[in-house]
């Protein structure tokens, strides 16, 4: 089931908006929520390029193993 929000733009930002939505003939919210949703996506997983660079560093690998293994453990504490 959908749900309505209220968002307030400037008015250059809806302008802009606006003008993107027709250019790709489909409406305001949907244009708005495909890109909301996309930014939020982005950011909660790391693209290859970022992933093969994490995997290569055998230092930060060893601890978050360490840390994974002390919070199974409910070792250590755990900050709010």
């Amino acid at each position: 089931m959908s749900k309505t929000i209220t968002l307030r733009l400037d008015q250059a930002i809806y302008e802009e908006f606006k003008e993107a939505a027709a250019a790709e003939n489909r409406p305001l919210s949907n244009l708005i929520q495909t890109a909301a949703l996309a930014k939020v996506r982005e950011q909660q997983f790391v693209d290859d390029a970022e992933m093969a660079e994490i995997l290569e560093d055998e230092s930060l690998l060893r601890r978050l193993r360490a840390g994974s293994r002390d919070a199974a453990q409910r070792k250590g504490a755990f900050v709010d």
